[in-house]
């Protein structure tokens, strides 16, 4: 069994509706969220994203690709919540 991949660093997502914080701790939790609960306005970089994730579960691609990914699709999609943005506590 593949393990998770623990990033560096959690990228936090706003999913859903405003204020729905979401912290992707590793590359199995991103792969699981770009296939399931991302937004619809899906672009290159959210292929990309899934592709480098499942590849990095492989053993392919390293988990610092899988997270760099991961933040362009955020980006892409207006998902990415900035650092400076972060609610002290108030993550889901």
């Amino acid at each position: 069994m593949m393990d998770n991949k623990p990033f560096e660093k959690p990228v936090v997502v706003e999913l859903g509706h405003v204020g729905k914080y979401r912290q992707i701790s590793s590359t199995r939790e991103a792969a699981e969220c770009l296939m399931t609960v991302w937004p619809l306005n899906r672009g290159d970089r959210h292929r990309d994203a899934l592709d480098t994730c499942l590849k990095a579960l492989e053993g392919y691609r390293s988990t610092a690709d899988a997270r760099r990914a991961l933040v362009e699709a955020a980006r892409e999609s207006e998902v990415l919540v900035p650092e400076d943005r972060l609610p002290d506590g108030k993550l889901h």
